[in-house]
C-alpha cells in the first residue's frame, strides 16, 4: 500500500583526514556491512522504540466487496529529520489521496501517487486519508486484504521501523481463515470486535495478506493461493 523513502543528498569537502566526530573506517565500514538490505526481519519491539510508526486504519465495507477499494486513513509520526522526503503508494492502487494534517513539516503537499514533503523537522508527524485498491476477490466467496510493502529506506538500506494495522470487516459477512506473515515475535495479531489489530516491528520490506470467507461458505478454509510477498525494488 505504502513505502517512505527519504531522499537527502549529503556532500562532504575533499580531505585526507578522516572527521573527527565520524566512527573509525574500520567501524563505518562494519555498521554499513549489518545495514539490512531489503529482506523481512521481525525484531522485538524495545528495538524499534522512537522508529518511524506508521499507523493504519482500513475499513472494508460492502462497497469493497464489490469494486476492491477499501477507506484508508494512515498517520507518520518519528518521521526522519531530512530535506526532503516522499511516502510512496502503488499508482493504479490509490485514489482520494488527501493530507489532513501535518506538523513540523515545513511543506506537504499530494503529487500524483505520492504525498512530498520539505524540511521535515525533529517530532514531525502527518495524516492523510484515501482510498486503497488493496481487496482482491479470489472467486467462490474468498476475499484477500494485501498491503505494502512497508518500509523506512535510505539509499540502499532498510531501517527499524514500527506498523501498526487497525482493520475492520464487517463480520457478520466476513470471517478470517489465514494471515500471512504468520503470528510470531515482532508481528502480534489481534481479534477485536470490530476487526483486527496488528502491530510489526521489522526491518527490511513487510507485505500483509490477510484472508477471508463467506460466513456461509464452510468449504473456501485453505483454499487460497500464497500471499505473494516479493515486490520489485
Amino acid at each position: 500500500m505504502a513505502l517512505l523513502g527519504l531522499m537527502i543528498s549529503v556532500a562532504f569537502a575533499a580531505t585526507e583526514e578522516w572527521p573527527e566526530d565520524w566512527p573509525d573506517e574500520a567501524d563505518l565500514e562494519a555498521r554499513v556491512a549489518r545495514v539490512n538490505e531489503g529482506d523481512l526481519e521481525f525484531i522485538p519491539a524495545p528495538a524499534a522504540e522512537g522508529a518511524h510508526y506508521h499507523q493504519n486504519r482500513i475499513a472494508i465495507t460492502e462497497a469493497s466487496l464489490q469494486r476492491g477499494w477499501v477507506d484508508l486513513e494512515q498517520c507518520h509520526e518519528n518521521i526522519d529529520p531530512v530535506p526532503a522526503a516522499q511516502i510512496l503508494f502503488r499508482k493504479d492502487g490509490i485514489r482520494k489521496l488527501a493530507i489532513d494534517r501535518s506538523e513540523n513539516i515545513g511543506r506537504a503537499w499530494v503529487e500524483g501517487h505520492s504525498v512530498q514533503l520539505e524540511n521535515v523537522g525533529r517530532d514531525a508527524e502527518l495524516c492523510v486519508r484515501a482510498q486503497s485498491r488493496a481487496l482482491q476477490s479470489l472467486g467462490d466467496g474468498m476475499y484477500r486484504l494485501r498491503n505494502g510493502p512497508y518500509m523506512r529506506r535510505f539509499l540502499d538500506g532498510y531501517y527499524p521501523m514500527r506498523v501498526a494495522l487497525e482493520i475492520a470487516y464487517p463480520s457478520d459477512r466476513l470471517r478470517l481463515v489465514g494471515q500471512t506473515p504468520a503470528s510470531q515475535e515482532g508481528f502480534r495479531v489481534d481479534r477485536t470486535r470490530e476487526g483486527l489489530d496488528v502491530e510489526a516491528t521489522f526491518e527490511g520490506r513487510l507485505i500483509t495478506c490477510f484472508d477471508f470467507c463467506e460466513r456461509g461458505d464452510k468449504t473456501c478454509d485453505g483454499m487460497a493461493p500464497a500471499c505473494a510477498t516479493s515486490a520489485a525494488r
